[in-house]
């Protein structure tokens, strides 16, 4: 088994809690289900908002999830100048069996611009 990274990024409306918690929550889902992936074959997450992104913490909506025991981290993207705005990424890295080629990484709503090679609808 191998251990591999998962990208992923969506973005939202406004700065606010429960959507930035929702958001955060489809992300994670879409992940975990299209890599065929449990809380227990993930071995960390990291998060980053953009700086127009303060009012919630991405790893809160993680932890409503159940990924209680899963180390996670948010951090502030750095803010590049016409960088896409009121972004979460996430870098989730697992043990898998699947090849790197395998993974599914998933880049949602107006994040699919950010990696249109990895924003498949399937």
């Amino acid at each position: 088994m191998a251990v591999r990274g998962i990208r992923g990024a969506i973005t939202v409306e406004t700065d606010d809690p429960a959507e930035i918690h929702a958001a955060t929550r489809e992300l994670l889902q879409e992940i975990i289900s299209k890599n065929e992936i449990t809380a227990d074959d993930i071995i960390s997450i990291i998060f980053t908002v953009t700086a127009d992104i303060r009012s919630a913490f991405p790893a809160t909506a993680a932890r409503a999830m159940g990924l209680n025991l899963v180390p996670l981290i948010c951090t502030q993207e750095i803010p590049v100048p016409g960088a896409l705005p009121l972004c979460i990424r996430v870098l989730m890295h697992v043990n898998t069996p699947k090849t790197q080629g395998e993974i599914a990484h998933r880049f949602l709503r107006a994040a699919a611009q950010l990696r249109p090679d990895l924003s498949e609808t399937d």
